[in-house]
């Protein structure tokens, strides 16, 4: 499928991000919020289908991530600044309200964005990330899970998880992706984008900066818990990050949710099995969208 893909900056909350778009300029917008450690290509298998299902596809480099800005200190990453960034991109759309998706950190944004401006958001769709009261849970009381996110209290570290993950070309980094995820989910190819990615100035201590502000810059402002936005959680069950048990509480928080298992699927879903998560995101998203419901 040929698509043209148009690379722009646009300039909100003081700083400049890179973003990508595609898809008629007068198509329902969706906004594709990536995760650590990826950028906007990570969701490369998806705007194509979804500019040809008719939307006006926006996928941003956020904050700290390859072209975007990566603006200094980790009180710059917490998450209402992250969430202040997605409502000025729907700001600087146009659009009264947007659909927002969300992988990994991308969707835990996403799933504070919902809760802080529901009226801004048509649909959300969240993969693999749980809602983020679920999180602090069974961060709390869950072992297992515990023991799955030894990674964040790594990251608190200055400097060493940087040097830790360049050391040898980025090989820690790219052999975490392929060892994660699905035969083939990842190409060469693939892998010489990330690395180039990571390898931008700066780039890689902001990105972790978004796990050290989990500690260090806590969200100031309250929101409910509940979700009122149609939501659909899509969650591949061989995630050896996130534990399967986190899906169906945070669904359970939303007056209009569904979630979906894609059995065969790692923590990188929409890489493993991009068809099915493709089929999921344009049937959920056109019922509440194109056909103006």
């Amino acid at each position: 499928m040929k698509l043209d893909l148009l690379h722009d900056y646009v300039n909100i909350n003081g700083i400049r991000l890179h973003v990508v778009k595609a898809g008629p300029t007068d198509g329902p917008l969706v906004l594709l919020l990536h995760g650590f450690p990826e950028f906007w290509y990570g969701w490369r298998r998806q705007i194509p289908v979804l500019a040809d299902a008719g939307y006006r596809v926006w996928v941003p480099d956020q904050r700290g991530y390859n072209l975007s800005d990566k603006p200094r200190g980790v009180d710059a990453y917490g998450i209402d600044l992250l969430a202040d960034d997605v409502v000025g991109l729907a700001e600087a759309s146009g659009r009264d309200q947007v659909c927002l998706v969300g992988h990994d950190f991308g969707a835990a944004v996403a799933w504070w964005v919902a809760r802080l401006f529901p009226d801004r958001i048509k649909r959300l769709v969240v993969l693999n990330v749980p809602h983020g009261s679920v999180m602090q849970r069974h961060l709390k009381e869950n072992r297992a899970q515990i023991r799955r996110s030894w990674y964040i209290s790594f990251f608190q570290i200055p400097a060493i998880p940087e040097l830790a993950l360049r050391a040898r070309d980025w090989r820690l980094g790219l052999k975490s992706l392929q060892a994660t995820s699905g035969p083939g989910s990842f190409s060469d190819d693939d892998l010489r984008m990330y690395r180039r990615a990571w390898s931008r100035p700066g780039a890689m201590t902001a990105m972790i900066n978004w796990y050290r502000a989990l500690r260090r810059a806590r969200p100031r402002r309250r929101a409910s818990p509940r979700v009122r936005v149609p939501t659909l959680m899509i969650w591949g069950a061989r995630d050896v990050a996130l534990g399967r048990e986190m899906a169906q509480p945070s669904i359970d928080y939303c007056e209009d949710g569904r979630l979906v298992f894609l059995e065969e699927a790692t923590h990188w879903v929409q890489h493993d099995e991009p068809e099915r998560v493709n089929t999921l995101l344009t049937e959920f998203l056109s019922r509440g969208v194109i056909d103006g419901q």
